[in-house]
């Protein structure tokens, strides 16, 4: 009765859940909660009936149809698998009438229902059409395209490019790809007199761009689909224009291989809208030109400029091709600037998108540029107007990164000094920002120990020093920008010998100016107080043995604002934020200080007595409820374990309740992560003694890997932390052996098929391969000597099946395949001639150490020797 009269009263509760009044909102939520759980298919029934019906109010339609959106998916992997098992084992006749509904709605004059049902059919498709479901659904929209009034083909089209960006290629046939791509060019076409529809049209295309790999093959399909997108680009309507480059856009970078034909008139059409078009074409305008470089660099870094016919994708060169006219174009865009810009990161406008560009373009053809932007620089770099002097400065820093160090060495010589001065003095704030940023990609791409000759030396260290120190009392956004200036200053230095450095004699002065930047009353702005904690982070980091006692004095500095963290009131959420944004940046601050005192004898003991204090404030930050604080707390701990060694014992007891925190939270996953890192820390410096906690760490590890919740990058760190527990506490792993081989062997399966993955699947595959590798090789090492070591005997057929198949599918990075040969090596030092007899029997060992000892990469050869020797004393024993 109460789910019938809950049906009946679903319009009303929908209004109640948008109510201002938060006790009739919070009543109405609930109510539709329990309706969900008491009977999913009359409420998911009752919500498809109201997005359906043009009687009901316009705010309960919507609302309706985002809940059945939110009731087919989620972002969280694995609720939305979850969601997908719940909607495919409904009866058929309930997920019938939904579906029904739902194409109903595609039909209706309110346009915010037609919207909402496109994107609901458009997750149903995404569930149904990979299980052979629904196959009677794309017909069904096509008949929707034609003789039909303008908005229920609008809503169609708007379906069909939703279904696309949904749903996998492999997932619906090619015939109906076809039909589908033919409704969307002709919604497209110039005949179409209703702008919603062609708008439609045009953003469906920009999602059916992947499935058209057959289409774009074939001569004649892929002219007319360019002609209608070219044509679309002309568009009167501001709108289709913008969707029309966008596609432009799309196309640059799916079918790069496809474009050469059409080069000529896509920069005709680029460079006009670039001039004259209203900004939001104009963008994307420039992003076409930015796509095709990131191509051609892409393509010229892969195969290192020698192509062949085996190439998959050979470079056409458009870009240097374009260039003599692409350029002016460009730097006509930089003098566009707004004089109310927000200096900001997030601004973006047309003079940004044309710097961004510039520097893709440096970096794609590297010395052909110079000549083209330096008439440009020189005759603006003075002119009275601030945009002409801003404009020159950004297009020198844009073509910092691609030209060869030769080129520009003489051209930095000359602007150095012209920077530094325009930093002290030009009156303009927009200059001073772009002229800091400048000085920092100076530092950064032209500075460092590659150099034969130092672009920074005695004569005009004292001048840099002294502008950007005091550019740090500057309006925010400028100190910001010195800030990072004197970041790439100090990286500059990072390889120097030990003993000293240029900026040794300036050391006390930058730590100081940088802390009083920190103390700014307007540090929050333009990310400015985080800027100088990365830069004194970076500065202390790249110090050298002389500075270490200044470095030391900053300890207790840094110890004391964290500590007063802990006692400012905060009144408000705002403040809450900020004072757990500090503690991280502290933490942060400490993490490098431990790292470079703790890793030298000198200073390893003056740097010790802060131990316990740093200990107890990291214990501390976590009783905030900021995820990035706790990270960087656990990073720090961390640090001090790998770092005080045995002595860390004396925390284990109070810090193993938030260790195991750390490893309980799931729905922050890089804290769960890093957890799991730190982990591996404390195995390290405590050895052996870690064995009283190792208990609840095994159980909460092998708990998070039997979790749906947990997020898949966690993964492999946790298997690595197997290796780093075995390694640490020797024949004591044995009880863990039974839970933990499984999990490996498990995984180690998954791991090996890559066949149809995408690269981000190859990348997490190998950091999961990585992972399993050096558990199974921490687990031979911690048992190699042991009277127990028979009991890894049943697990080594399986891993050496692991190395055969890992090395027959021929997709390891060199990481894994360093890992993967020195398993190989600790396999057979670890159990001896009876690993010598199953080495012998593996299909594909000797070629993979064959390969390995023949590597380019001395890591991985180093490692193949190594395993070479050890495989030799097994078979000969």
């Amino acid at each position: 009765m109460y789910q019938v009269q809950m049906a009946m009263e679903v319009t009303q509760i929908l209004l109640n859940a948008q109510a201002v009044d938060s006790g009739v909102r919070n009543h109405a939520e609930e109510n539709l909660k329990q309706f969900q759980e008491q009977n999913l298919p009359s409420f998911l029934l009752s919500l498809a009936g109201e997005l359906a019906n043009d009687e009901k109010p316009a705010e309960s339609r919507k609302l309706a149809g985002l809940i059945l959106k939110n009731a087919l998916d989620a972002k969280e992997h694995n609720r939305k698998l979850e969601l997908v098992q719940r909607w495919l084992s409904l009866d058929q006749p309930v997920k019938s009438h939904v579906k029904a509904c739902l194409l109903k709605t595609l039909t209706s004059p309110a346009l915010d229902a037609r919207s909402t049902a496109s994107q609901v059919i458009a997750k149903v498709a995404s569930i149904e059409l990979p299980h052979k479901q629904w196959p009677e659904l794309i017909e069904a929209l096509l008949s929707n395209t034609h003789q039909l009034p303008a908005h229920t083909r609008q809503a169609t089209l708007e379906t069909l490019g939703y279904i696309c960006e949904e749903v996998s290629p492999d997932a619906i046939e090619q015939a109906q790809v076809n039909k589908i791509l033919t409704a969307v060019v002709q919604g497209m076409n110039a005949s179409e007199s209703n702008n919603d529809v062609r708008l439609a049209a045009t953003r469906a295309l920009y999602n059916a761009l992947g499935f058209a790999q057959a289409n774009f093959s074939n001569d004649m399909e892929r002219d007319y689909i360019m002609r209608v997108v070219c044509e679309a680009t002309l568009s009167p309507e501001l709108r289709i224009r913008q969707a029309a480059f966008e596609c432009l856009v799309a196309i640059s970078s799916t079918y790069y291989e496809r474009l050469a034909s059409y080069i000529q008139d896509i920069f005709n059409i680029t460079a006009k809208a670039i001039k004259e078009d209203e900004e939001p074409v104009a963008l994307q305008a420039v992003e076409f030109w930015s796509s095709i470089c990131d191509e051609e660099i892409d393509i010229l870094e892969e195969y290192g400029g020698e192509f062949s016919g085996d190439s998959d994708i050979p470079c056409f060169y458009f870009v240097k091709q374009a260039l003599p006219a692409l350029v002016p174009l460009l730097l006509e865009t930089l003098l566009k600037q707004e004089e109310d810009q927000d200096q900001d990161e997030g601004a973006w406008n047309i003079a940004m998108a044309g710097g961004t560009c510039l520097g893709l373009v440096a970096r794609t053809v590297g010395d052909d540029i110079v000549p083209l932007v330096m008439p440009f620089i020189e005759e603006n770099i003075a002119k009275p107007d601030w945009r002409q002097r801003e404009a020159a400065t950004y297009a020198f820093g844009s073509i910092l990164e691609g030209p060869s160090p030769e080129k520009l060495m003489p051209l930095v010589n000359v602007a150095l000094t012209f920077m530094l001065n325009a930093l002290m003095n030009d009156p303009n704030n927009h200059v001073k920002d772009t002229t800091a940023w400048t000085l920092g990609r100076i530092f950064e791409f032209m500075h460092g120990s590659t150099l034969e000759t130092p672009i920074i030396t005695q004569a005009n260290c004292q001048q840099i020093m002294t502008v950007l120190l005091q550019s740090m009392n500057d309006v925010p956004n400028v100190a910001e920008k010195a800030c990072g200036a004197l970041y790439f200053l100090a990286q500059g230095y990072e390889d120097v010998e030990q003993s000293s450095s240029p900026l040794t004699p300036f050391f006390q002065d930058i730590i100081q100016a940088l802390l009083n930047v920190t103390h700014r009353a307007d540090a929050g702005e333009s990310r400015l107080r985080t800027a100088a904690y990365e830069t004194l982070n970076e500065v202390v980091r790249c110090s050298t043995d002389d500075t270490a006692p200044i470095v030391i004095h900053l300890v207790p500095a840094i110890i004391t604002e964290l500590d007063q963290t802990f006692t400012a009131l905060c009144s408000s959420s705002e403040e809450r934020e900020k004072r757990n944004e500090l503690q991280g940046l502290l933490c942060g601050c400490l993490q490098v200080m431990i790292q470079k005192l703790g890793s030298s004898e000198p200073t390893k003991s003056s740097f010790l007595q802060f131990a316990d204090q740093m200990m107890t404030l990291f214990l501390r930050v976590f009783g905030s409820k900021s995820a990035t604080a706790h990270e960087e707390a656990m990073l720090a701990i961390g640090a001090l374990a790998y770092c005080t060694g045995s002595d860390f014992a004396k925390y284990m007891q109070e810090f193993y309740k938030y260790l195991e925190m750390g490893l309980q939270d799931f729905e922050d996953y890089q804290v769960c992560a890093i957890t799991v890192g730190v982990v591996g820390d404390i195995c390290r410096a405590l050895e052996g003694s870690i064995l009283p906690y190792c208990d609840g760490i095994m159980t909460q590890l092998l708990k998070n890997l039997s979790s749906n919740q947990l997020h898949r990058s966690v993964k492999p760190p946790i298997f690595s932390c197997f290796g780093d527990i075995a390694l640490a506490i020797g024949e004591n792993f044995e009880k863990y052996l039974v839970y933990a081989m499984p999990m490996l062997q498990g995984a180690a399966e998954l791991s090996v098929n890559t066949s149809g993955a995408d690269d981000d699947m190859i990348e997490y595959t190998n950091t999961l391969r990585n992972g399993i590798l050096e558990a199974y090789s921490g687990i031979f090492q911690g048992f190699k000597g042991s009277a127990k070591i028979q009991l890894l005997m049943p697990f080594a057929p399986h891993v050496l099946q692991f190395l055969d198949s890992l090395f027959m599918e021929k997709d390891m990075d060199d990481v894994v395949t360093k890992t993967a040969i020195g398993v190989l090596g600790d396999l057979a030092d670890t159990l001896g001639s009876n690993a010598g007899i199953l080495i012998q029997q593996s299909l594909s060992s000797k070629d993979f150490l064959n390969e390995c000892l023949s590597s380019d990469d001395h890591l991985i050869k180093e490692s193949a020797e190594w395993a070479k020797l050890a495989i030799s004393r097994a078979i000969s024993f």
